[in-house]
C-alpha cells in the first residue's frame, strides 16, 4: 500500500516558530549548574513574583483540582466588571492574551484579508495572520515606536485589524496619549482596533481606553490585558479582553471550554485585591529601570528608553552576547528574530538581579 503524505497546508511551511525565553530549568541543565545559579531576564516576568495571597488562593484552589473549573468564570468577570466598570458581557477571559489573538484570526481573518501592524511588533501578531493566510502589512518604525500616520495610511479595503501594543513588546516605547486617541478615532468603524495594554499597569499615568469600551462609542475597539506581568501569574496563563457585548459575543463561539483554569482563576481574583502588592511592583520596575538604563549608558551602550519592564540594548552582536551571558548564568533576550541583530532585550529584575547582570555584561563586553 503507498503511503502519502498528509495534506497539510502549504502555508505552514513557511510559518515562522515563535521563540520564548530560555527557561531556567533549561539552561541550568545546559551548563551543569545549579538551578539557583541562573538568574532569568528574559521573559518580562515579575521578579517579586505572583502576591503572596495569590498563593494562597491557588494553594486552597488545588484542593479542587479534580472539578473542572466555572467556564465562564463568574466571579472573576464580575470582578473585573466591576473594576473597569463595565458590564460582564463585556468581558472575555483568555489563555494568556495570545488566546486574544488568535481568536481575532478567527472571527476576523482569511487569505483575503490584511493586518497593519508597526515594525517592530510582538512576533505573535503577524504569526496569527499567517496561520489564517492574512497578509501583515508591517509599518516601518520611527524612533523604535509606531508611526501611527503611517499605520493610518498603510489601512485598505481588506484590513481587518490594526495592532498597536502600548508599551510595545519589544522595545518598550509609548504612544502619545492624544496621538493614540486621535488615530483610534480616525480607523474605519469596519477595521479592528486592538490596543494590547499587557504593560499598562506599569504607567504611573496611562491612557484610559476602558472608558471607550464603556460608552460602546467604537464597537471596533478590543483592549487586551494580563495577569501575566504585574501580577506575576506568567505560569498560569490568564488574560482578559474588553470590547463591545458583540466582539466578545463572536469571541465567546470559538473559545474552547474551560480555557481559564480553577488555579488561574483563583490567584487572580486574590491578585486583584493586593494593592500592596502591585505597587511594590511598580516601584521595584521603576527603581530597576533606572538602575539598568544607567547602568548600560555608563558602559558606553545606547538603549530605547523604556515604559514596561524590560530594556532593550545595544550590544553589537546580540546573539554572541546573548550566549555569553547565559554562559554565566544570565538570561536574557537576543534580538535577530524582531530584525534587531545588534540588540539584546532585559527584563527587569530585583536589585542584586539587575548588579549582577550589568556586572557580567561588562566582563562579556571587555
Amino acid at each position: 500500500m503507498e503511503h502519502k503524505a498528509l495534506p497539510l497546508h502549504s502555508h505552514l511551511a513557511t510559518l515562522p516558530v515563535y521563540q520564548p525565553g530560555r527557561p531556567l530549568e533549561e539552561v541550568a541543565r545546559g551548563l551543569g549548574i545549579p538551578f539557583d545559579r541562573v538568574t532569568k531576564l528574559a521573559s518580562n516576568e515579575n521578579p517579586l513574583g505572583p502576591s503572596p495571597k495569590a498563593v494562597m488562593a491557588m494553594k486552597k484552589a488545588a484542593e479542587s483540582a479534580h472539578l473542572y473549573p466555572d467556564g465562564n468564570g463568574y466571579y472573576l468577570k464580575e470582578k473585573l466588571a466591576a473594576l473597569h466598570q463595565l458590564q460582564r458581557s463585556q468581558i472575555i477571559l483568555s489563555n494568556g492574551s495570545n488566546e486574544l489573538i488568535e481568536w481575532i484570526g478567527h472571527v476576523l481573518l482569511d487569505n483575503r484579508s490584511n493586518i497593519v501592524v508597526s515594525q517592530y511588533c510582538f512576533a505573535i501578531y503577524p504569526i496569527v495572520a499567517a496561520m489564517f493566510g492574512a497578509q501583515s502589512k508591517i509599518v516601518p518604525a520611527t524612533d523604535f515606536g509606531h508611526d501611527l500616520e503611517g499605520m493610518l495610511q498603510a489601512v485598505d479595503a481588506s484590513t481587518k485589524a490594526v495592532f498597536v501594543a502600548n508599551p510595545n513588546n519589544p522595545t518598550g516605547t509609548l504612544v502619545n496619549a492624544e496621538a493614540l486617541r486621535t488615530f483610534v478615532s480616525q480607523i474605519p468603524s469596519h477595521v479592528l482596533v486592538v490596543l494590547d495594554e499587557a504593560y499598562v499597569e506599569y504607567l504611573e499615568d496611562a491612557a484610559d481606553f476602558v472608558e471607550v469600551v464603556r460608552s460602546g462609542a467604537m464597537p471596533n475597539l478590543l483592549l487586551m490585558r494580563t495577569f501575566s506581568k504585574i501580577y506575576g501569574l506568567a505560569g498560569c496563563r490568564l488574560g482578559y479582553g474588553m470590547a463591545s457585548t458583540s466582539l466578545v459575543a463572536a469571541m465567546e463561539k470559538v473559545r474552547q471550554p474551560f480555557n481559564a483554569n480553577s488555579m488561574a482563576q483563583s490567584g487572580a481574583l486574590a491578585a486583584l485585591d493586593d494593592q500592596e502588592h502591585l505597587e511594590r511592583s511598580r516601584q521595584v520596575n521603576r527603581e530597576g529601570l533606572t538602575q539598568l538604563q544607567e547602568g548600560v549608558l555608563a558602559m558606553g551602550l545606547s538603549f530605547v528608553p523604556s515604559s514596561a519592564n524590560f530594556v532593550l540594548v545595544r550590544v553589537g552582536q546580540g546573539k554572541e552576547v546573548f550566549q555569553a551571558m547565559q554562559r554565566q548564568g544570565i538570561i536574557v533576550r537576543p534580538m535577530d528574530g524582531y530584525q534587531l541583530p545588534s540588540w539584546v532585550r532585559v527584563s527587569v529584575g530585583t536589585q542584586a538581579q539587575n548588579q549582577r547582570f550589568l556586572k557580567k555584561l561588562s566582563d562579556v563586553l571587555e
